[in-house]
């Protein structure tokens, strides 16, 4: 894609799903950044009758900025396969792979990556009785930006409550200790990692409000627990089969080392909000976030 011709970008936000507000933010960051570069771009709220609007603009590129169910695991990228529009970030299967954090986790055996024991559970039995020797996780298998998350202490009085809009089948997932590491991979490397810093869980308040968590780049860590990041990482993103960027995200038990790290989960569409980790290690990087977006729509792609 030449820059002498810049393209109609059409960025999708919002859209139906528990993160809603998330996109909005992102998508109206990345918008005002593709026009900052010269793109004419158009903000499209994604709903019911998305097909039928982005025939009616008839964009060149399509830059996803959804989050969560239907914009981030495979349905949208479906859509716009059908419409034979490229379009930014991973495709189909890798998208509905990532999104789905058990299918991730087989992903990550196969591929010889580190994890910590997990098991999918009906959300019944897990208010009735402990399913997993606490301390551990329960939380939706397929949403992002800790939604629905519960922590199950070891000193917990009994199995957790999980409010009754979760899911009828939840991820429980032995809890792993230690500080939460971060790597975004652009392309075919990875860019840097950070220390994410927070009082307590690492929560959706402390992922997007002003002051809820520091990020430090480059993390204060050695240098082999930096170097297996960036490789795990780069090795997560091929392993599924991302495009574009993608995010993994990891817990380090520093008292244990190297065989102290572990990996939690790949997000395919990261966040492009001014608190957000992707553009931060861009920036870390060299690149602005102007450059950084036009490298997003300029890699853009169909499955082929």
């Amino acid at each position: 894609m030449s820059s002498r011709a810049d393209p109609k970008v059409v960025v999708l936000l919002g859209g139906p799903s528990a993160e809603r507000e998330v996109s909005l933010s992102s998508g109206r960051e990345c918008a005002a950044a593709l026009r900052g570069e010269g793109f004419e771009v158009v903000e499209l709220d994604a709903g019911p009758d998305l097909a039928v609007r982005l025939a009616d603009e008839g964009p060149c590129v399509v830059f996803n900025g959804l989050h969560g169910r239907w914009g981030e695991d495979g349905c949208v990228q479906g859509l716009l396969e059908w419409l034979r529009v490229p379009y930014t970030h991973s495709g189909v299967l890798s998208s509905a792979t990532a999104m789905d954090k058990e299918r991730t986790k087989a992903v990550y055996r196969a591929a010889g990556l580190p994890i910590v024991p997990s098991r999918l559970a009906r959300a019944e039995d897990v208010r009735k009785s402990h399913v997993m020797d606490p301390p551990y996780v329960v939380k939706p298998f397929n949403e992002g930006s800790s939604v629905g998350v519960y922590l199950v202490h070891d000193a917990a009085n009994g199995p957790p409550q999980v409010s009754d809009d979760m899911p009828e089948v939840v991820m429980v997932e032995r809890f792993a200790p230690g500080r939460e590491l971060t790597t975004t991979v652009m392309g075919d490397r990875a860019l840097g990692v950070t220390d994410i810093l927070s009082d307590g869980w690492y929560d959706y308040d402390a992922k997007y409000k002003d002051g809820g968590s520091r990020h430090v780049i480059p993390a204060d860590i050695p240098d082999e627990v930096a170097e297996a990041c960036r490789d795990y990482a780069l090795r997560a993103h091929m392993a599924l089969g991302c495009r574009g960027i993608s995010r993994t995200d990891f817990r380090w038990d520093e008292s244990r080392g190297l065989d102290g790290l572990v990996l939690l989960e790949t997000n395919t569409q990261p966040g492009m909000t001014p608190t957000s980790l992707a553009p931060e290690q861009a920036a870390y990087a060299g690149m602005s976030f102007g450059a950084f977006c036009r490298w997003i729509v300029e890699d853009a792609s169909c499955d082929r």
